[in-house]
């Protein structure tokens, strides 16, 4: 990785790391208000890795990035150190699991959407153990986790569109791969 690279994913990673400390004090809010309402707020979480793999579509940088936006979140919150940092790293290690796949040479945006709804759904698995809600009812779990996929769908979007912005801009040029990298089928 360049240094161009890494200082970009840590430029987005910081502007990521802001929102995720004042998303984690009305997800604190929420979850002590309207436990059931806790995924609304989750899918900012996606944000720095969306726009950086929207914007560079390289590999790792989702998860550089949730990194950067972690530790940078962590700072100003060092009490939920841990779930800032593990929120970062999962996060955006399950984003680059769809391109991985792909060995990151297709990016186009359904991928995006539907890495997002996958991702959404194991988060929501994972926080839905930690806080027990278990004991809600079956509407009230159905919520819950429509939630949690629907917000990272949302932030997906969002991501995108500031990415989109950003390449307007012209400051990713010669750092980003195209859209599809994919070698074309033989003609017969």
């Amino acid at each position: 990785m360049s240094t161009r690279l890494l200082l970009t994913c840590a430029a987005i990673g910081v502007a990521g790391g802001l929102v995720f400390v004042v998303s984690g004090y009305l997800n604190g809010v929420m979850s002590a208000a309207v436990p059931i309402l806790y995924g609304s707020l989750v899918g900012v979480y996606f944000l720095p890795g969306v726009v950086s793999q929207s914007l560079l579509r390289r590999g790792g940088v989702a998860l550089l990035t949730g990194l950067f936006a972690g530790l940078i979140a962590a700072a100003f919150s060092p009490q939920w150190f841990l779930r800032y940092f593990g929120a970062g790293l999962a996060i955006g290690l399950l984003q680059e699991v769809p391109f991985l796949i792909g060995r990151y040479r297709y990016w186009r945006g359904w991928v995006f959407y539907l890495a997002a709804a996958i991702a959404g759904l194991i988060f929501g698995a994972g926080v839905f153990v930690a806080i027990g809600a278990e004991k809600f009812e079956p509407l009230a779990n159905i919520v819950y986790f429509g939630l949690f996929v629907v917000s990272p769908m949302i932030f997906t979007w969002l991501g995108r569109i500031l990415a989109a912005r950003i390449d307007k801009t012209g400051v990713a040029r010669g750092l980003q791969r195209e859209v599809d990298r994919r070698a074309p089928l033989p003609t017969s």
